[in-house]
């Protein structure tokens, strides 16, 4: 990699997580380029930073999740922010197509990817934008992208979080957890379907068990009532179903400590509250039920590491 001033050139660095339902796309926007930096650095390169760092939206789908920014990083010798950035699955042609008009293969050959849709639009990246994936392994990206956010903060805030007397609606409060010695945990990822993991060390876990959403069957029923209360039911069932499996994963694996991430807990207070409630009532006080700031975005993140790693080695 060309080096100034003993800097690694500012390409744009990327991870990606292209899930059934959404994409997750974490960026790293360096903030200390220099001067010389700046000039020698060409117009796409500029209006690719430019373009998702000065947007909160992008079409009618992609939105940059600005209140999940972390400030002043270091990552890969350079200091800056990491942006998160999601879009619908069914949108990721129109984000290939965008790669494509902004020439991002004369700057970047390779972006590290991870999830079903690596795998699923690999050929189309190639194909119309002259795009190599790096594919990834979906769980090894999940637990180092977590361990990474976790242990650098929420911008002076710690990622983790609970909450305090869940079997008590009028008192029910969220609450800052420390995470600094989080072995062992069952890690449960909420996603377009679920894996449950018990995690034993940053290199060493296995997948337990898994799970998928429920469907309504009876159409009469669904008819008699309305799009809202269908939607609050079917909600608490999956989330009744996941938090029963996790509660008895963790007895079986003998782990007190139960994480859930995953986008479906994303602005969804309803699940939260839920999981919490069944994890301490129905073991008595003895298993906490864990969330984190940047819940499905930990995939994307793990990514961008190992993007860093091929980096490092070359």
């Amino acid at each position: 990699m060309k080096l100034i001033n003993g800097k690694k050139q500012t390409f744009p660095w990327f991870g990606m997580d292209i899930g059934g339902t959404l994409v997750k796309l974490v960026y790293f926007e360096p903030k200390d380029i220099t001067a010389e930096e700046e000039q020698e650095e060409v117009e796409n390169l500029k209006s690719i930073r430019k373009y998702l760092t000065s947007n909160t939206a992008y079409g009618k789908t992609g939105i940059r999740d600005v209140h999940l920014e972390l400030k002043n990083l270091t990552m890969c010798g350079r200091k800056g922010n990491l942006h998160f950035i999601r879009f619908p699955s069914c949108a990721m042609h129109r984000f290939i197509q965008m790669g494509s008009e902004k020439n991002f293969s004369s700057l970047h050959t390779t972006l590290c990817a991870t999830g079903g849709g690596a795998f699923k639009f690999e050929e189309d990246f190639r194909m119309i934008a002259d795009l190599q994936l790096h594919k990834l392994d979906e769980l090894d990206c999940l637990i180092q992208g977590l361990l990474y956010v976790d242990s650098v903060g929420f911008n002076g805030k710690p990622e983790c979080y609970y909450f305090e007397n869940p079997t008590n609606p009028e008192l029910c409060q969220k609450k800052p957890y420390c995470l600094d010695n989080p072995y062992p945990m069952l890690l449960v990822n909420m996603g377009s379907g679920v894996s449950i993991l018990a995690v034993y060390s940053k290199d060493n876990y296995k997948r337990v068990t898994g799970t998928s959403f429920g469907n309504m069957m009876s159409k009469e029923k669904r008819d008699s009532i309305s799009k809202e209360d269908l939607a609050r039911a079917t909600l608490v069932t999956i989330t009744n179903n996941i938090g029963s499996i996790a509660r008895m994963c963790a007895l079986n694996e003998n782990i007190d400590r139960v994480v859930f991430v995953g986008n479906f807990l994303r602005i969804n207070m309803v699940s939260m509250k839920l999981l919490a409630y069944a994890m301490d009532f129905w073991s008595k006080g003895q298993l906490k039920a864990l969330f984190l700031e940047h819940e499905g975005y930990f995939g994307a993140v793990g990514a961008l590491l190992e993007l860093f790693k091929m980096t490092d080695d070359k």
